[in-house]
């Protein structure tokens, strides 16, 4: 099996849990977890090259302007999609956030196409049309623009097809997009300790502290599992794959945060699952056939 599957399968599953994590930190506003994530991460990261002897990549990358405004690039996206996610999970809006993560792979299909001009074969755009299909049910259903899945989806699929194209590998890449965050990140959070609102600071909780420490590992290796994934395969497969995630985040919203989860939307969560199943039956088989027969061509007798 591609190990590029196995990565991104557990990132993926790894976000799948993310609710719960964030949920526990529900007093910390969306703002400032994010600048402890990167915080703690730039430090998890440095212990990491530090072991590794890795950090000959930074002087060569930082005389190379346009991997740079790359990876400004890669790093604004990817700093807007959390911050959208933490907000919604900790607002009430699991669900809504998961239907992001929904959306997300088909802009990544659309991207894979239009972009790297990645060939389908027919059952494949079946596959990706009834996905879509599910998708607008889900949206239909809702009611109104679904302001919080398009801002996840679109952000996270611009940020993988940015990873996939990168001039740097994964632990490099994360190193550098959190590197170039790091500054703003620390900035804010000592403007919040002098005013007195750092909750790292102010907690009555020593959970609290561990689980804002916490940040650093656990939203890295799940990044530079993805990366990592995302360099090996298609962005079709990868865009699929990502439906783990939602699938368990809408579980988490309905059966442990009590979220509504009518009908209409159990129909646009069957649907896509039913795409997800064409998708992988049709690779499946489309891996076993034998290749065509190939014909050698007898020399010409003079």
């Amino acid at each position: 099996m591609n190990p590029g599957i196995a990565y991104a399968a557990f990132a993926f599953f790894c976000w799948g849990l993310f609710p719960l994590y964030f949920h526990a930190l529900a007093e910390v506003p969306a703002l400032e977890m994010l600048a402890h994530r990167m915080l703690w991460s730039l430090l998890f990261l440095a212990i990491v090259l530090t072991a590794r002897r890795q950090w000959k990549w930074l002087p060569q990358t930082l005389g190379r302007p346009r991997v740079l405004a790359s990876f400004v690039a890669s790093a604004v996206l990817l700093s807007a999609n959390w911050f959208v996610y933490i907000w919604s999970v900790n607002n009430g809006h699991v669900i809504d956030a998961s239907l992001g993560y929904f959306i997300n792979p088909l802009v990544n299909v659309l991207l894979g196409v239009v972009v790297l001009k990645e060939k389908l074969r027919r059952a494949q755009w079946i596959a990706i049309g009834l996905a879509a299909c599910g998708v607008l049910w889900l949206t239909w259903s809702a009611g109104q623009v679904p302001w919080i899945a398009l801002i996840l989806g679109i952000t996270f699929g611009s940020y993988g097809l940015l990873r996939k194209t990168a001039a740097l590998a994964a632990l490099e890449g994360l190193s550098l997009e959190t590197m170039i965050l790091f500054p703003l990140a620390l900035v804010y959070v000592v403007w919040l300790t002098l005013h007195g609102q750092n909750t790292f600071a102010n907690s009555e909780f020593d959970s609290t502290r561990w689980l804002l420490a916490a940040a650093g590992p656990i939203t890295a290796i799940p990044l530079l599992l993805f990366a990592a994934g995302a360099r090996k395969i298609p962005m079709a497969a990868l865009g699929l794959l990502q439906y783990l995630s939602p699938t368990m985040q809408a579980l988490l919203g309905v059966w442990v945060f009590h979220e509504a989860f009518p009908p209409a939307r159990l129909i646009g969560f069957v649907i896509i699952w039913a795409a997800l199943a064409l998708y992988v039956a049709e690779g499946l088989w489309a891996g076993r056939r034998p290749p065509p027969p190939t014909t050698s061509r007898r020399p010409a007798s003079g």
